[in-house]
Parts: C-alpha cells; sequence; structure tokens
C-alpha cells in the first residue's frame, strides 16, 4: 500500500470518487457535493489559501485500488494562536483497516511537520467550523444533515489508537418546530414588546449590510471562545456569497437594539434531503431541475413535501444584549413562517461542551438528541503536549 498526493485530475477525481465505493451499501450516507469539495480547495475560491495550503492524499493498495483518503490544511493566522502550533486534517475515509489509517494519519502528520506545525485537529474543515466539521460518534440512524459530516463507526477508534484525544464535543438536537415549549414563547412575546426592540429579516437586495450586522454580531458573541478568529469583512463577505444561492429569507433573523444589530439566528433549508439520491454527483440533468425547482424558496419541494427541515447553524446574542430574552424572541419569532411554509422540523447544530449557555438553550427548547461529533487533537511530541496543557492549566488559574 502507498500513500500518494492526490495532484493529477485523475488523482483528485479518485479522492472524490473514494466515498461513493465505501459507503455503496450505507442508505444514510450523503456526500458532500464533488463541486462543494472542488471549490473549498480552490485558491481563486477559498480564502483561507491566502494565508494558508492545503493537499489531498489517497491511499492506493498493491492492486492501486483507494482504500482511503485525507485532506491536509494549515490557515496560519488559526494555527499561530494556539499555544502549539496546530493544523487541520479532514475529509478523512478508510476501508476498516488500522494500517491504511495509520499510513494515511502518518503522511498527514509529516506534512504538517515540515510546515511547522506541532499538533493537527481531525476531522475538521479548510474553511469556518459551520460545514464539515467533527467525526461523528452517535447518531449513525438517520440521514446527516446538510454541511454536516457523516462517517463509518470505526474513525473515532482509529484516531484514537494513533494518539488522537477527544478535544470537544459536539452536540446536535432535533426540534419539532410545531411544538415551542411555552415558556420559550411567554418570553420571546415580552421581549419583543420592550422598548428599542426590533426584528428584521435580510433584506437580499442589501446583503452587505446584513453581512456587516452579522460580522459585528459574530465577533462580540463568540469572542470569548478559546482562540477565536474574528471574521473580517472579506471573509464574511465571501461566506455570504458562497451561502446566498440557497438563503430563505424567513430562516434568518435579526435582533436590534435602539437601531444596534444585538443577535440573529441563521437557519438554512436542509438540501441533503434533495441531495441524498445524486450520492454527491449530480448529473447535469439533475442539476437543471435543482436549480428551476428550487424558484421561490424551493416551492416544488416544499408542495411535496421533499424538502420539510432546516438546519440552525448558528444562533448568538452579544454579550451587553443577553438575559433581555433575546435568545428566546429569536428561536421563536421566526418559526410561525417557516412552519407555514411546510417546514415543520430543524436540527440545531451544532453546540459545543466548551459554550454551556447555548447548551442550556438546548435544553430549554427540549428538542431530542440527534446526533453527537467530537473534535480531535493530536500532539505530535510529549513535549507539545506537555506545553498546550501547562497552558491550559495557567488559564484556568488565572484570576478572574
Amino acid at each position: 500500500m502507498t500513500v500518494t498526493a492526490a495532484q493529477t485530475p485523475a488523482q483528485k477525481q479518485v479522492f472524490l470518487d473514494f466515498p461513493r465505493e465505501l459507503y455503496k451499501d450505507d442508505p444514510n450516507w450523503v456526500g458532500p457535493l464533488d463541486m462543494e469539495l472542488k471549490a473549498l480547495f480552490n485558491p481563486k475560491k477559498n480564502p483561507h489559501f491566502a494565508e494558508g495550503e492545503a493537499q489531498w492524499w489517497i491511499a492506493l493498495d498493491a492492486r492501486g485500488r483507494c482504500v482511503g483518503r485525507l485532506a491536509t490544511f494549515i490557515y496560519y493566522p488559526k494555527a499561530r494562536r494556539y499555544v502549539v502550533p496546530t493544523g487541520g486534517m479532514g475529509f478523512f475515509e478508510c476501508v476498516e483497516d488500522y494500517t491504511v489509517a495509520e499510513a494515511l494519519l502518518s503522511q498527514g502528520q509529516a506534512w504538517l511537520e515540515a510546515r511547522g506545525m506541532e499538533a493537527a485537529d481531525a476531522c475538521i474543515n479548510f474553511g469556518e467550523n459551520d460545514r464539515f466539521w467533527g467525526v461523528l460518534i452517535e447518531g449513525f440512524d438517520t440521514p446527516p444533515s446538510y454541511g454536516m459530516p457523516y462517517n463509518k463507526p470505526y474513525y473515532a477508534e482509529f484516531l484514537t489508537r494513533y494518539g488522537f484525544e477527544l478535544y470537544f464535543r459536539q452536540e446536535s438536537r432535533e426540534l419539532d418546530l410545531r411544538q415551542i415549549p411555552e415558556r420559550i414563547i411567554r418570553i420571546a412575546q415580552r421581549a419583543a414588546q420592550k422598548e428599542g426592540v426590533t426584528f428584521a429579516y435580510p433584506d437580499m437586495r442589501n446583503l452587505r449590510k446584513y453581512a456587516l450586522d452579522f460580522m459585528t454580531i459574530y465577533n462580540d458573541a463568540w469572542q470569548f471562545h478559546e482562540h477565536f478568529v474574528p471574521l473580517s469583512e472579506e471573509r464574511v463577505m465571501r461566506l455570504v456569497e458562497n451561502l446566498k444561492p440557497i438563503l430563505i429569507e424567513e430562516m434568518i433573523y435579526f435582533a436590534y437594539v435602539d437601531n444596534e444589530p444585538a443577535g440573529l439566528i441563521l437557519a438554512i433549508p436542509d438540501l441533503n434531503q434533495i441531495f441524498r439520491p445524486w450520492r454527491g454527483r449530480p448529473t447535469l440533468w439533475q442539476l437543471i431541475q435543482f436549480l428551476w425547482r428550487k424558484r421561490n424558496k424551493y416551492a416544488w419541494y416544499r408542495q411535496r413535501k421533499i424538502l420539510t427541515r432546516a438546519r440552525v447553524m448558528l444562533m448568538g446574542v452579544r454579550p451587553k444584549y443577553q438575559k433581555r430574552g433575546l435568545e428566546s424572541a429569536l428561536a421563536y419569532l421566526p418559526v410561525p413562517p417557516v412552519i407555514e411554509m411546510g417546514i415543520t422540523h430543524a436540527e440545531l447544530s451544532w453546540v459545543g461542551d466548551f459554550n454551556p449557555a447555548m447548551l442550556a438553550i438546548l435544553e430549554a427548547t427540549q428538542a431530542r438528541r440527534s446526533r453527537v461529533h467530537a473534535t480531535f487533537r493530536y500532539y505530535f511530541t510529549e513535549a507539545a503536549r506537555q506545553r498546550a496543557h501547562a497552558a491550559e492549566r495557567a488559564i484556568i488559574m488565572r484570576p478572574s
């Protein structure tokens, strides 16, 4: 068996095709679209390449058949924020043979070490953490929602065997939008009546304004999370442009206090309900049909009850506006119009175990836990591991 960099068009197609063979008998697998992965690893389309680099790898057996794949990447501004410089591994797929996994992970480690990295996170995305982030460890019985990873149950064991440690857990919940708890509804209604509080859907004709409001909220609300990297105007505009083709205005809701952006909830239609039969590689005719049928906010799919779910990607309130009921207002006020469109369920995904405040909100919704992912970290040397853990202890012991 050999591990080879996927550099030629033929090798890159092997990288893209391998999961279709691996999951051919798994009815729950919904693969990322080839065009999405190509765009993600295209320097002209992914701004992370401006200060980063990436490489695809494929593992081939003695007969030349693909038995595994891996992507390695570094976004240097984020990697260097850690006490121990940390790169990324993602899009890992492997037959149930640890020797294949070990060969791939060893190659990934060598590539990262050669570029000054001393640790790796897996399995993550070469981009924002809203997509393709984490290893599924619970919830293999249903198809994933759009952008959420799905993998073989043995992947976590292979990573752990190699030396990866659990870094954090990511919880997702399934919510029946028709059963929002009365307590949340009451709090939401009171919050909406407070002086100076207003709410708005984004105006698609003026997306830049709402993109900047999004940036203001995100950079303030998430700033206290470990190794937070603030969004720049360029990154947020690229994110909005990438999401624009799939957005439904009724699934995005902003809260304002005295005309200042205070909070938001961002959901997208669960396109995996549409994409599932495509197996990651739609035909030209399927794409033409999709573009026609997605008009009028996916009316063709909604009317036929093909599209009935959304995925809540993000919800947050800036610290100075918290404890005013805005969280409940964002969770409930946009729901009735969405239900009228035929969207009756939503997956709230995902919330990390480092965010107890948001986990409490998940509990308040009484939503059913649907799946759990995990992000793993591997320190290449014991010295790096000890240095990282010493820094963590210093943060814990620091006077507040």
